[in-house]
């Protein structure tokens, strides 16, 4: 017997009973965001790797340490995409969506970035977000970060998340704000850890980021972000505070939060949650204003989201929000004999077309009633039709209720579809 190959490490598959709950999540994202405007865009999961130098930046721990990154048989240099905002820029760009145009804009699908896996984070996982073009005001920053508090409205964890928001300023006001930062740290820069050192030289700002205690610590007398911040980025942030405030969502200002790529400009957030342990972000986003112009495009302002599927997915279980499904099947058709079977076919094929909602299953395999009927109640069914020589001599089927124990009742082939559609409604 051969060694079973594996799944590659960080790589895991999504099994029948855990893609029943991604497909609750998915369809309330879905509904969500079709209720604000936005339409879906589906783009490749191989790039051009200078792509993400490009826009992530060259000095990030995304495109240093986690890319996959591999040349093809031209000898160029492709990547599996990281990340979405970048990817849905390039497509965007090159579809001729942006240049005097708005557009909100949803997309769905796996990322890849070599990292340590644990639970939640995986080296392939999934993304959601949104991406807004064209809008420069802050009231399109207070619509995205609405949109993902409906989401929390919409699965009912409203109460376990907390929204961190922040203004990077523009690029210059960013700049100025690096220097004193880094100015600052030199002078305790025997205290940093190893990382915050080799970012003092490369990114400094990923520092306020730090998870090391020590650090966090010297960074409470750091010079403060706000204090470096233009006034037209000032009034905008005033102005999403306000919108924030008049819509009822409570949010916490946290002048360390700069996320992790450098793109962003002004406006950036997270929602963060502390029901899967330590503090661990679900959701995140923010303005990048410069990005399209960036990748060859016409200067065109910004703000998206994104958010890690199976974080979310991880937060509903640990919730006792999404449940294990009971239930694959609607309705089990048991038949016995050639002429029975021939007659199931026929009758499983006329319940799909009348009622597409149910979920017909038809018997294959042979055994007699008792081992199907077993297999009905493994699956759940909530109805079984029976079909033996007495029933396809007489042209009928023998309803029997799996929910409610002894309910069975003989009907003819013409009224079983009336008949399935209701006992099912009323299970």
């Amino acid at each position: 017997m051969s060694k079973p190959i594996q799944a590659i490490r960080g790589m895991n598959d999504i099994l029948p009973i855990e893609t029943a709950q991604w497909q609750q999540v998915e369809t309330v994202l879905r509904q969500t965001v079709a209720s604000y405007g936005y339409s879906e865009i589906r783009f490749p999961i191989v790039e051009f790797t200078d792509l993400f130098k490009r826009s992530v930046g060259e000095v990030t721990d995304i495109v240093e340490k986690e890319m996959y990154t591999f040349d093809d048989r031209n000898g160029d240099s492709l990547s599996l995409r990281p990340e979405g905002t970048a990817v849905c820029v390039r497509a965007a760009n090159q579809g001729a969506l942006l240049y005097n145009q708005q557009q909100r804009l949803w997309y769905t699908g796996p990322m890849f970035r070599h990292e340590r896996p644990q639970k939640g984070r995986y080296r392939q996982f999934h993304q959601f977000g949104v991406e807004s073009y064209g809008f420069a005001g802050a009231d399109m920053d207070a619509e995205v970060i609405m949109l993902s508090a409906r989401l929390w409205k919409a699965f009912g964890i409203t109460e376990h998340l907390k929204l961190e928001i922040n203004s990077l300023g523009t690029s210059e006001a960013r700049q100025n704000y690096t220097a004193a930062l880094v100015e600052f740290l030199k002078q305790h820069e025997e205290s940093l850890d190893e990382d915050s050192k080799r970012r003092l030289g490369t990114n400094p700002l990923r520092i306020l980021d730090s998870k090391n205690a020590d650090v966090q610590k010297i960074l409470e007398n750091a010079p403060k972000l706000s204090e470096h911040l233009d006034e037209e980025s000032a009034e905008m942030f005033a102005e999403l505070k306000a919108r924030l405030d008049a819509a009822g969502i409570e949010y916490v200002v946290n002048e360390r939060l700069v996320r992790g790529l450098d793109y962003y400009n002004r406006t950036v957030f997270e929602w963060v949650t502390d029901s899967l342990g330590s503090q661990g972000t679900v959701l995140a986003g923010g303005r990048y204003d410069g990005l399209v112009e960036q990748l060859g495009g016409k200067s065109t302002p910004a703000v998206g989201f994104a958010m890690g599927i199976e974080r979310l997915v991880l937060l509903l279980q640990t919730l006792e929000i999404l449940v294990e499904p009971t239930s694959s099947a609607d309705v089990y058709i048991v038949a016995q004999g050639l002429q029975a079977e021939l007659k199931a076919v026929e009758i499983a094929e006329q319940l799909r077309h009348s009622a597409p909602s149910l979920r017909v299953v038809n018997h294959c395999g042979g055994g007699n009633f008792k081992k199907q009927m077993k297999r009905a109640d493994k699956l759940g069914a909530k109805v079984a039709l029976i079909l033996g020589e007495d029933e396809i001599n007489n042209e009928q089927v023998t309803v029997k209720n799996l929910v409610v124990q002894g309910e069975q009742k003989t009907v003819a082939w013409s009224d079983v579809a009336n008949q399935v559609e209701e006992l099912v409604g009323q299970n």
